[in-house]
């Protein structure tokens, strides 16, 4: 079985409950457990700024599944969940699920590319990653804490805490 981190990120309609809802269809996946959840976070959008916070965490899966076929259906629960890829990159949506790790694999192909390639400069991934696994080694970057550590300061000022979705065990 292998481990994966996913970030969820949502910010048009009702972000809780489609948080929510992304973490019961996460947990309906086949060969796939649910670990681990992270508290949730209001962050500041990035890239394109002019639109609403977006409410943001990371999950921790154990899956028999590979990491295409795990994208493949992070990309269904999107479009399930009212995700329509129209729009400007980085602009508002509905449900983002983002595979930024996959046990130490490194990939990059044209579907995918591991670790997740911004991750390491993004406090709305790092924050709620370094709330489950601040030691985790995101590869070729180093440990999650020195990562969110090495954030400048105005990437930090954006995110403030939510409060849990639900609970999970730790991994």
């Amino acid at each position: 079985m292998s481990r994966a981190w996913i970030g969820l990120g949502a910010n048009l309609g009702r972000p809780k409950n489609t948080l929510e809802m992304a973490l019961s269809a996460l947990e309906a996946l086949p060969a796939t457990r649910l670990l681990a959840a992270s508290p949730a976070y209001w962050t500041a959008p990035w890239g394109l700024t002019d639109q609403p916070e977006f409410l943001n965490a990371v999950v921790c899966v154990q899956t028999d599944q590979g990491p295409i076929e795990l994208l493949r259906d992070l990309l269904a629960l999107e479009s399930g969940l009212g995700r329509a890829r129209t729009g400007p990159r980085w602009g508002p949506r509905e449900i983002d699920l983002d595979l930024l790790l996959f046990d130490d694999r490194v990939l990059d192909s044209a579907e995918l590319t591991l670790p997740h390639p911004r991750m390491h400069q993004r406090a709305f991934v790092l924050v709620p990653l370094a709330d489950l696994a601040p030691d985790l080694h995101v590869p070729d970057r180093g440990k999650v804490s020195e990562l969110l550590a090495s954030l400048p300061d105005e990437e930090l000022d954006g995110v403030r805490p939510a409060g849990v979705l639900r609970s999970a065990p730790r991994p």
